[in-house]
């Protein structure tokens, strides 16, 4: 048991999708090859600190996160030579003051100021292996307009849109309005350009709504996102699992919403404890009683997707190519927009973490949760490997001789 590998399972963080991202992390805590890896829980508060030990594996405890945060221990991830310590902070004056240590770190955060790359950086700055996306795909992933630019450019379909700041919309609501009515037509989809899980969307069938539907989006994030509604939807969704050199796909699954637009609620509060099939096995959170929480695993769902063999085979051959045109890695989940009558099929976004890391999608192609777990640390390792090989620096004297002093310019 001693030979464990021990990653670092890092969730939560300053982000809207907080609780999301905490039931999402235990999930993978709870479902990992106990014989093989040794998890060590990190939960990121909502101001950006850092706690491990106490009860962080507990879901129980997120109840009260101020009682939670109390009676864990704030640390700091350190690289000490070739390791990576989970450092006390502030220090004992007497007494070691590493709480643990990790070889390998899985990120599990959803949305702005974590899964956008910010987490991403960090870890990479400090050379530690991390499972899923890196930097540059985490960041034009969360940017949806980043995203469909590059996409389109590859020859994958995705939707025109049209972006807004939120100075341009103060400074002059009534030119913006025109601004979108001229580049789409009624009714449209209103969203943050920059954020997951169905927050801050809305759909708009007039100037009214679209009124109120960009101030809604605007408290989310300083750019709002507008794109025609696709009518007689179907939504359908795929993860993909790998890098950019070789992919796999999963079945494809087709959300039921509660309305036009999958919402929040849909995806997170809607789900029966009745109908879950979700145990420790396969990552269930154990909440109250017998219910239990599995986050997006909770969604109702037709699983599989019920659609015709050759648009699976379409959804999945456009995954794997708006994954690896991106750069991800590790587990993605895509999700399309389908017109049922046009026959014309959409990419929507990328999520480089999906909730619940889509490991029902996987599950549903004989891939338990602890395997899907096995292949994205392999990958970790795989790209720190990869990186290695690269140089990164560049012997000169260039240093050699220079002097300088207050004032002067090199």
């Amino acid at each position: 048991m001693s030979d464990r590998i021990k990653v670092g399972v890092f969730f939560g963080g300053r982000s809207v999708e907080h609780e999301v991202s905490v039931i999402s992390g235990l999930q993978a805590v709870y479902a990992f090859d106990l014989e093989k890896y040794d998890p060590v829980p990190v939960y990121i508060s909502k101001d950006g600190i850092m706690y491990a030990g106490g009860n962080v594996s507990e879901i129980e405890a997120y109840k009260d996160i101020k009682k939670l945060i109390s009676e864990s221990i704030r640390v700091n991830l350190i690289k000490d030579g070739n390791s990576f310590s989970l450092v006390r902070y502030p220090s004992k004056k007497f007494g070691n003051n590493v709480v643990d240590t990790i070889e390998v770190a899985l990120p599990v955060v959803h949305g702005t100021n974590v899964e956008d790359g910010t987490l991403q950086g960090f870890l990479h700055s400090l050379g530690i292996p991390y499972a899923g996306c890196d930097v540059f795909s985490s960041a034009v992933c969360m940017d949806k307009e980043a995203s469909k630019l590059i996409m389109k450019a590859k020859g994958i379909p995705v939707l025109d849109c049209v972006t807004v700041d939120c100075k341009q919309y103060s400074a002059n609501e009534e030119a913006v309005v025109k601004t979108i009515e001229e580049a789409t037509k009624y009714p449209v989809i209103v969203k943050p350009v920059n954020l997951g899980s169905s927050v801050g969307i809305k759909k708009a069938k007039d100037r009214e709504a679209l009124v109120i539907a960009l101030e809604y989006a605007f408290e989310y994030s300083n750019v709002v996102l507008i794109e025609n509604a696709v009518e007689n939807l179907k939504e359908i969704n795929c993860s993909v699992l790998g890098d950019r050199y070789e992919a796999q796909t999963s079945v494809c699954e087709e959300p039921i919403n509660n309305d036009e637009i999958l919402s929040y609620a849909d995806k997170y509060l809607s789900g029966g404890s009745k109908d879950s099939k979700l145990g420790a096995k396969s990552g269930g959170v154990k909440l109250s009683g017998s219910k239990t929480s599995s986050g997006m695993a909770d969604l109702k769902r037709k699983l599989p997707a019920d659609i015709s063999k050759e648009l699976e085979e379409k959804v999945r051959n456009y995954a794997k190519s708006a994954f690896q045109c991106l750069g991800c890695s590790g587990v993605t989940r895509v999700d399309f927009l389908y017109n049922t009558v046009t026959c014309e099929l959409y990419v929507n976004e990328l999520n480089t973490i999906p909730g619940s890391l889509s490991f029902y999608l996987w599950e549903a192609t004989g891939k338990s949760f602890a395997q899907l777990l096995d292949e994205m640390i392999k990958l970790a390792f795989k790209r720190e490997r990869e990186q290695d090989e690269l140089n990164f620096s560049f012997d000169t004297n260039i240093l050699q001789g220079i002097t300088l002093s207050r004032g002067s310019k090199a």
